[in-house]
């Protein structure tokens, strides 16, 4: 399964606020299996949203959507969505009920809270209010992180895929000394190498099979010089 991250806010764009929701979905997906290929982060902007989750759909099997939900004027996400759907936004009679039965009423909720695309499997927020959404494979979730998070775990078995098992090692020598040596691990080993150098060099090695990964690291272990 292969997927794609669209985070939502004017905030992210301009460096207001760290994309930490992007970060924590990254690794929970790659957890379960699932290659994420593409990370996009887009304005609160109706037309430019729903541009981009109708690429994302077109191309992978997953989409998950954070951020600009609730009733405020910049809360546009639901509405794009839905257009990139070519569905309406409309009154969600189920998260209407959910949300009166945890003690919100129509009188102490703001209009549109409960305005979802047509159509769309709705997702309770069980830490904050606004509600999200599934649209086909595209899967609606807030921004705020602690509510994210929430969502996320109600649906987190709807993404699988191939686990992957990793081994990092750290080399003690400069980056471009070591790139034959990846050469050589991606020729003899079915395993993908990454390469993150610092103080030192980590190099990460990950695939399907744990004694795979296992073996290409002590491969590597044999022919460098480690971090003591």
């Amino acid at each position: 399964m292969n997927a794609a991250i669209v985070t939502v806010g004017d905030e992210l764009l301009v460096g207001d606020t760290e994309n930490t929701n992007a970060t924590w979905l990254c690794a929970q997906l790659a957890d379960r299996g699932v290659t994420v290929q593409r990370v996009s982060v887009v304005p609160d902007d109706v037309s430019e949203i729903a541009r981009v989750v109708n690429e994302h759909h077109a191309a992978y099997d997953a989409v998950v959507v954070t951020g600009g939900l609730g009733p405020t004027h910049d809360d546009v996400t639901m509405e794009a969505v839905a257009a990139a759907f070519g569905r309406t936004v409309e009154a969600n009679e189920e998260a209407a009920t959910w949300l009166e039965s945890h003690g919100y009423s129509g009188e102490n909720l703001d209009e549109g809270t409960t305005h979802l695309p047509s159509g769309c499997r709705p997702l309770p927020n069980e830490v904050g209010v606004a509600p999200g959404a599934v649209v086909e494979s595209a899967y609606v979730l807030p921004g705020v992180p602690s509510e994210m998070r929430a969502m996320f775990e109600r649906i987190a078995d709807e993404f699988e895929g191939v686990p992957t098992h990793t081994v990092v090692v750290e080399v003690n020598e400069p980056e471009s000394a070591l790139l034959d040596r990846f050469e050589t691990l991606r020729h003899r080993f079915d395993v993908r190498v990454g390469s993150y150098p610092g103080e030192s060099v980590r190099v990460k090695l990950s695939a399907t099979e744990a004694t795979e990964a296992e073996r290409a690291a002590e491969w590597l272990r044999d022919r460098s010089e480690l971090v003591v």
